[in-house]
């Protein structure tokens, strides 16, 4: 989650009794205990100079000397990656139980050249996670604002206009098992055979070889993308259904007949 939901220390509780694990994003006016400290009872609601609590901005994880350069993904010309740190923190948060102290991960981002971090996050996974798997999970908030950005690009979700639950629940429903057929129809593509050594920046247009029959996509195009796997499939029930405009055809001029008489 972003900071937008990460802040709400009552979702985070949340998702903890549920037995979930979660990776959020935080404010960096986020208080948590200092070392060695640990109150019985939280700050008060709004109050940001309590003796025994640090903003995680100026906690001790963001010391230069602490920082690692950590690669979590690969991009499109070259490995991804930053400088990062990381600490067991107890968070200040009025929703902590006292009884039951736990630590989570404490993650900042601060790349080369500016002043300050510009990250943080807080995560509830092992004590023992790897750094890489740290960053890696915390980092992959990218792959699902890109799957949120696919579903309503490539199959629809943002064309829903009603205001009720229940159908809008319906919509999106049907969206993510086309999306989820899209993305298993896309794996069975090897991408590594597709992408040029140099990186998807440097794909090439599409050859034209005959004008009567363009390619299926004029731009330059990754073969095992979600959108031109689903160009791919509408061509197909294309070729297979020949009739399918006549019938729709006939349908619509059937209705208009019946509208005006």
């Amino acid at each position: 989650m972003d900071a937008g939901y990460g802040n709400d220390s009552k979702l985070r509780a949340g998702i903890t009794e549920l037995g979930k694990r979660y990776v959020v994003g935080i404010q960096p006016q986020t208080l948590v205990w200092k070392p060695g400290k640990r109150p019985s009872r939280a700050p008060k609601k709004g109050q940001r100079d309590a003796p025994d609590t640090v903003s995680v901005k100026t906690s001790p994880s963001t010391a230069g000397e602490s920082l690692d350069i950590i690669q979590w993904r690969e991009g499109s010309n070259e490995w991804l990656s930053s400088r990062f740190a990381r600490v067991r923190v107890h968070v200040a948060s009025g929703h902590e139980r006292p009884s039951e102290p736990t630590k989570e991960w404490g993650l900042i981002e601060w790349p080369e050249g500016e002043k300050e971090p510009t990250k943080y996050w807080l995560s509830t996974l092992p004590s023992n996670i790897a750094f890489r798997d740290l960053v890696d999970a915390a980092k992959l908030r990218w792959r699902i604002e890109r799957d949120y950005q696919e579903l309503k690009q490539e199959v629809g979700l943002g064309h829903y206009e009603g205001r009720g639950w229940r159908g809008f629940h319906h919509h999106a429903t049907m969206c993510i098992a086309a999306y989820g057929f899209l993305v298993s129809e896309e794996r069975r593509f090897p991408p590594q055979d597709l992408v040029p050594p140099s990186g998807s920046r440097n794909l090439q247009f599409p050859n034209v070889i005959d004008p009567e029959d363009p390619p299926l996509r004029p731009e330059r195009h990754l073969p095992n993308s979600i959108a031109t796997v689903r160009r791919r499939i509408i061509d197909a029930l294309v070729r297979r259904l020949p009739d399918a405009h006549a019938v729709a055809l006939q349908r619509a001029t059937r209705a208009h007949e019946l509208v005006t008489q």
